[in-house]
């Protein structure tokens, strides 16, 4: 389903499409399962180039097909005849209704790619960032059966780093079934699913000597000062995900977490991410780069911003049947921005926006 917006009118025009990502295989957390996605694709046209963005609307996200549709519905991007302009048009966009950040992102995805495309750099180089200092990116291992979990194991065996997702009730035989078939590093995310501090401390010990890196939202993000207290105690460095969404976020539980995932789903896109991972660096916390199941359009500008970050978990379109673009790779288990083009450096699979 394609609509477009009435930006169309004159400067900037704005288009977007509606599609469902299907996973390769039944995707459970500790919060629920899924087998698909909802996401928003958009297009900006100046002067014959098309920049272009990815909304991934995961339901704890609260944004849907019908929400994305008519916030970009109520832009008006008409007014703005000079796409580099990027401080102002993004302004207009963060201010122009609450919420919505995963509809605000792909405007800024699509955006800063058109831009790319306009002064012929990666976005990476916009951003004043070295390319060749991508990482290693994991690859997520969802909560499930024992010889399930082999299964996933196998299949990605060029990554380096494994992100296990726990708080199902068996983590403990997740863990050891995955150690029973490798050794290499892994990291952990509970998605809130642990209930009380003194378990999540117990396995914060356990999972240490396991050889995992760090734990990811072990408590749900209301529990604050049990965060607080784990963070103090624990061997291995406390990740908010869930409970830090955007800049103020990140503020107010600076002392509550060792570090923060960032995505731009849920931040707004590449402009906030790139303020907040800079922040929180400065903060003395650790940063992780993220996505949530995305294209490769938007798992391509989280990617952009990967020589910012300490990890990075970019898999999101690796996890999908159907993307719709080609761009960044992993090779050897390390993230590779596309070579030699401009903007993200992405090219749909097929006609999907209309020109």
């Amino acid at each position: 389903m394609t609509s477009v917006s009435p930006t169309a009118k004159a400067g900037i025009k704005l288009n977007y499409s509606l599609h469902t990502l299907e996973l390769r295989h039944q995707f459970t957390l500790a919060s629920g399962s899924r087998k698909t996605t909802p996401v928003l694709i958009t297009s900006l046209e100046y002067q014959g180039l098309t920049g272009y963005g990815e909304a991934s609307m995961p339901p704890f996200l609260g944004e849907t097909h019908n929400s994305a549709s008519a916030f970009l519905n109520s832009l008006d991007l008409s007014g703005f005849n000079d796409p580099l302009m990027l401080e102002d048009i993004l302004s207009y966009v963060d201010k122009h209704l609450p919420g919505n950040y995963a509809a605000k992102a792909s405007v800024d995805i699509a955006l800063h790619d058109l831009a790319g495309k306009l002064t012929g750099f990666p976005v990476c180089r916009l951003l004043g960032l070295n390319p060749d200092r991508t990482l290693y990116t994991s690859y997520t291992i969802g909560i499930d059966k024992p010889d399930v979990i082999r299964q996933k194991v196998s299949e990605a065996e060029p990554f380096k780093i494994l992100k296990v997702k726990l708080g199902g009730g068996n983590d403990r035989e997740i863990i050891e079934t995955i150690r029973s078939v490798t050794d290499k590093t892994l990291c952990v995310d509970v998605n809130q699913g642990w209930k009380d501090k003194s378990y999540a401390l117990e396995m914060a010990h356990w999972l240490n000597e396991k050889g995992v890196i760090f734990i990811e939202q072990p408590l749900p993000a209301g529990m604050i000062e049990e965060s607080a207290w784990l963070r103090e105690r624990s061997p291995l460095d406390i990740i908010a995900d869930e409970a830090i969404q955007g800049f103020d976020d990140l503020i107010r539980l600076k002392d509550v977490y060792s570090g923060v995932n960032v995505k731009l789903m849920k931040c707004g896109g590449i402009r906030s991410a790139f303020i907040m991972l800079e922040s929180a660096r400065k903060l003395g916390m650790k940063t992780l780069i993220g996505c949530m199941t995305e294209t490769s359009c938007a798992v391509t500008a989280a990617a952009h911003l990967s020589p910012l970050a300490d990890w990075c978990d970019l898999d999101g379109n690796l996890l999908i049947n159907n993307d719709i673009f080609t761009g960044v790779k992993v090779i050897e288990g390390r993230i590779s921005l596309p070579q030699g083009k401009c903007g993200l450096g992405i090219e749909p699979l097929h006609d999907i926006i209309p020109l």
